[in-house]
């Protein structure tokens, strides 16, 4: 199911988002999709994994995501990995890591998502990476694009 989050990814970065997507699956089912929309929302939150559980819960009129599995195309950052937790996420799939995202000039907190789980006594089972290069290439491609935009800012 990795392939729904690159190709909500690649819809990203074509309007000039930053690359990251994710997908929420229940039983096989794709339930919703979506990428990051940090800049066109102008909103630090609005992270691809908190877009995608956002629409899964319209989706299924519920805040509880029990039996749901998100995918992501990079290891997920401590927000978003409380919401999944939060959400009650099953099971977090990401392709890519947090030194891709670091490489690729994004101002990632370093601490993997397993790490995360196991100081947090969470029940979010974490597997990754998951078709890494597939997905550490999404940020090649945005730094092909004409103005890619990230988070990392010059000290003022």
């Amino acid at each position: 199911m990795m392939h729904h989050a690159i190709d909500a990814c690649r819809q990203g970065i074509a309007p000039g988002q930053t690359p990251f997507g994710c997908a929420i699956v229940k039983e096989d089912r794709p339930i919703a999709a979506a990428h990051n929309t940090v800049w066109c929302d102008l909103d630090v939150t609005a992270h691809a994994e908190i877009n995608a559980i956002r629409a899964a819960c319209r989706e299924l009129g519920r805040v509880d995501l029990t039996e749901c599995d998100l995918d992501a195309t990079c290891e997920p950052c401590p927000m978003c990995l409380a919401a999944s937790h939060w959400a009650r996420i099953d099971t977090v799939y990401f392709g890519a890591t947090i030194a891709d995202a670091q490489a690729a000039r994004f101002n990632e907190l370093d601490l993997a998502a397993r790490r995360m789980v196991e100081l947090g006594g969470s029940a979010l089972r974490v597997v990754g990476p998951v078709l890494q290069d597939e997905c550490a290439v999404l940020f090649d491609e945005w730094q092909r694009q004409a103005n890619p935009r990230s988070y990392r800012f010059a000290p003022s």
